[in-house]
């Protein structure tokens, strides 16, 4: 297995940086937590932030945490389903096809919350008002946190996002038929 640069991963799939980024301030939006600064893409680490208020409810926390996990699965299934139908399917695709691949891939394989926002649901169930649901849901998703992690020294994120948008779209004809 070979090391390539996180700044280097960031440039080549820099639409799942900003989708990431603007989860985290559509969240913040709908449960009215204030934004102070956002950056949705740099080269640096890390590849872009949202600061923002700490919510009064810690339910709310943790979906500003997750809502990264959300929608860049959606978004990466979406935009990639119509191409790799074809390509998948048909062993068809123009440039077009493969492009669109990419952007579900790269939006997709940034999906995994960061170790930031893992810090903040530990923070968030470390407190007396976390009600019992809440740390339910929070446990697993810190565990997935620490698990996504260590598997991005083996690509879990990059097999994600493949599976995110390419097999997903397979699955879905599979269970069509």
């Amino acid at each position: 297995m070979f090391f390539i640069p996180g700044e280097l991963i960031a440039l080549l799939t820099f639409p799942g940086v900003i989708v990431h980024e603007a989860a985290h301030q559509l969240f913040c939006r709908f449960f009215r937590v204030a934004v102070h600064d956002v950056c949705y893409f740099r080269v640096g680490n890390p590849a872009g932030y949202v600061v923002h208020e700490q919510s009064a409810l810690p339910s709310h926390q943790v979906w500003i945490a997750l809502g990264p996990f959300l929608l860049n699965t959606l978004l990466g299934a979406l935009i990639a389903a119509p191409a790799a139908i074809p390509v998948m399917q048909f062993d068809t695709g123009g440039p077009l096809d493969y492009l669109l691949i990419w952007l579900g891939v790269s939006i997709a394989m940034h999906a995994f919350p960061s170790e930031a926002d893992g810090e903040t649901i530990m923070d968030t169930l470390e407190t007396r008002q976390t009600s019992r649901l809440t740390k339910f849901i929070s446990v697993p998703a810190i565990c997935m946190i620490c698990l996504a992690s260590l598997g991005k020294f083996v690509w879990l994120d990059l097999l994600y996002g493949i599976a995110i948008a390419m097999l997903l779209p397979e699955l879905a004809i599979w269970l069509s038929v």
